[in-house]
């Protein structure tokens, strides 16, 4: 216990902060909270884009296995998997193609023999592939989610920690000309450290802030072209399977 009394009493930050007025405190525990908050988001954005690489590659090789059957995967089972875009992806297709040859069996043009099996016409494949960029575009965007809070921190810290240089000198010099004595050089020492205090907390805030922001960015990046990759992937399998034969 007196050791870490010891090691809490010497710690400059917490000098700096128990020497500082009211503001001081105040933007102390604002960079504190900055920290908190981005370290749990940039932990939370990091566990979430790995999970939805595995899930995605771990749905992908289950498609494999089916190519040539690529509307008769069964999704049943891997629903539990929420975080799974390439599942979501593999969801709009199937639904989309199934309506189309569904309607295109009822309301087509082979009236004189029913029995013919339906296809896809090039404006069904074109109509399918929209609804997979569009289904690529909602996926990252979840993935992107709440990373503006990183990019806030990157911005924020740095100028709160300004601030609490600049009201730590002001401070100092306001008590220099109120006050005069032996306790003048204890004023100076606690302004300065409030100031510097505050400037390193607010780069320790915005470093790794940055490069976890940055990190994320570029994996979402990649993942996305991933997704777009695996989209144009089972489009062409269910085109190859369902497209009707041009012959003239």
């Amino acid at each position: 216990m007196i050791v870490n009394k010891f090691v809490l009493g010497s710690n400059p930050f917490f000098d700096a902060y128990v020497e500082s007025d009211i503001l001081g405190k105040l933007i102390f525990i604002g960079l504190v909270l900055l920290s908190v908050i981005s370290w749990i988001v940039l932990i939370h954005k990091v566990i979430i884009t790995r999970s939805a690489k595995k899930f995605s590659q771990n749905f992908k090789d289950s498609f494999l296995n089916q190519k040539l059957n690529p509307l008769g995967l069964d999704t049943s089972l891997l629903k539990s998997n929420q975080n799974n875009p390439f599942l979501e992806i593999y969801t709009v297709l199937k639904k989309q193609s199934l309506d189309i040859l569904n309607k295109n069996r009822r309301f087509g043009l082979q009236k004189e023999n029913q029995s013919e099996p339906s296809y896809l016409s090039p404006t069904d494949i074109d109509f399918v592939e929209a609804h997979l960029y569009n289904s690529v575009a909602k996926q990252t965007k979840n993935l992107e989610k709440n990373l503006f809070i990183l990019s806030t921190v990157v911005t924020l810290a740095p100028f709160l920690g300004l601030l609490g240089t600049v009201w730590g000198i002001l401070t100092t010099f306001s008590q220099l000309q109120s006050q005069s004595g032996g306790s003048v050089h204890q004023m100076v020492l606690g302004g300065l450290s409030l100031a510097l205090a505050t400037t390193v907390l607010g780069l320790l805030d915005a470093i790794p802030a940055l490069i976890g922001y940055n990190y994320l960015k570029h994996e979402i990046k990649d993942f996305q072209t991933e997704m777009e990759c695996f989209s144009n992937e089972i489009l062409s399998s269910v085109e190859m399977q369902y497209r009707k034969v041009d012959v003239k």
